[in-house]
């Protein structure tokens, strides 16, 4: 392995593990269940094969080159984080007033449980196709780990795949993680409290890019 391969190795471990919308998303659901964690992990990498797609495709440099199309993204990316946020933030309004966890009885159910994977599944894939930073970063990220004088398709393919694979092991195990911790996690005031700070983390991070959609 050559040593541009293995910094890039480095520089995406920690791009992929940085904590976002993406992770907060992937918590939220894993407390559900482990199979509602697991497929919002599964989403969430879904949609950064979308971005490393159109990185590779070379679409991504038209998309930031297009201020109109870039702030569509925007601004549906923002507006989707606030649908999530104040979900989460109801969500967590809602289990305060639920004797013990009556809340969370339904989700647990079988006949619940594919679609609530279903929609683990979907919720992880808009956060992350939706977030306008992710074709920036992988403009700017990918070619400068391609050799100079070496075919530029072949080796960005290469990184692009190791940076999905790196979310499909990272993503999985933070939601693995979250079950595991499960019987403390699910406590109703920990639940309560875990829901509040994602929800309030989500409409925040929305917010944000909201804003920058207004003063762009």
């Amino acid at each position: 392995m050559d040593g541009q391969l293995i910094a890039f190795t480095g520089v995406a471990a920690g791009m992929v593990a940085m904590p976002g919308a993406d992770f907060a998303v992937v918590v939220r659901h894993a407390l559900d269940s482990r199979r509602a964690g697991v497929a919002a992990a599964v989403g969430v990498a879904g949609g950064l094969l979308v971005h490393t797609a159109l990185a590779v495709a070379g679409l991504a440099a038209v998309l930031v080159a297009v201020p109109a199309l870039f702030g569509a993204v925007q601004l549906l990316g923002g507006v989707y984080l606030l649908y999530l946020g104040v979900g989460a933030l109801a969500a967590a309004v809602r289990r305060r007033g639920a004797p013990g966890d009556a809340a969370t009885a339904p989700a647990d159910s079988p006949a619940a449980r594919p679609a609530a994977a279903g929609r683990s599944l979907r919720q992880g894939f808009l956060t992350n196709a939706l977030n306008p930073k992710a074709p920036v970063l992988f403009l700017s990220l990918l070619p400068q780990f391609v050799p100079a004088g070496e075919p530029a398709l072949p080796r960005t393919l290469l990184l692009a795949t190791m940076v999905v694979a790196m979310a499909l092991v990272w993503f999985p195990a933070v939601a693995l993680l979250v079950d595991r911790l499960g019987s403390w996690l699910r406590r109703p005031r920990v639940t309560r409290a875990l829901e509040a700070v994602t929800g309030a983390l989500l409409t925040t991070l929305g917010g944000i890019l909201l804003v920058e959609v207004v003063l762009a």
